[in-house]
């Protein structure tokens, strides 16, 4: 009885939801919808996305004064909706929360948004990490 409690403890200070942490593959796959949309491949999507968030779909970040949501490091100064700023934009009209599962129907949704406002240099790591040499970025088991 003494080693349930500890297990009961656990259960209940950590969250139901776990974070969802892909692999290159994986986000290969998933994405690959995405590959070519705004001349973005998706060997340079795929680099800035393990720079961005390490392929972490609970992923936040804070930011001088906003904070950066999921798999796409989506911020919520301009482009969904939070506590800590609610005077966002909200462009993609949705929380910032709903970046933090593994449905990734949204996130794709306001990634694109994003691209076709502010281009692929909206993550900061494409251009000096992700533009040269991407062979290593595929994956050869689709």
């Amino acid at each position: 009885m003494m080693s349930f409690v500890p297990l009961l403890l656990a259960a209940i200070l950590f969250p139901a939801i776990q974070a969802v942490q892909f692999t290159k593959c994986e986000m290969f796959h998933l994405l690959k919808d995405m590959n070519g949309y705004r001349d973005f491949t998706l060997p340079e999507l795929i680099c800035t996305l393990f720079h961005a968030s390490a392929y972490d779909t609970q992923a936040i970040v804070e930011n001088e004064g906003s904070t950066e949501y999921g798999l796409f490091q989506i911020s919520n100064k301009h482009w969904c909706r939070s506590d800590q700023i609610p005077e966002s934009r909200n462009i993609c009209g949705i929380s910032c929360d709903k970046f933090l599962d593994d449905d990734l129907t949204d996130d794709i949704m306001c990634a694109k948004k994003i691209l076709d406002i502010k281009g692929i240099d909206y993550w900061l790591a494409h251009k000096p990490l992700c533009t040269d040499k991407l062979e290593q970025w595929n994956c050869e088991k689709l």
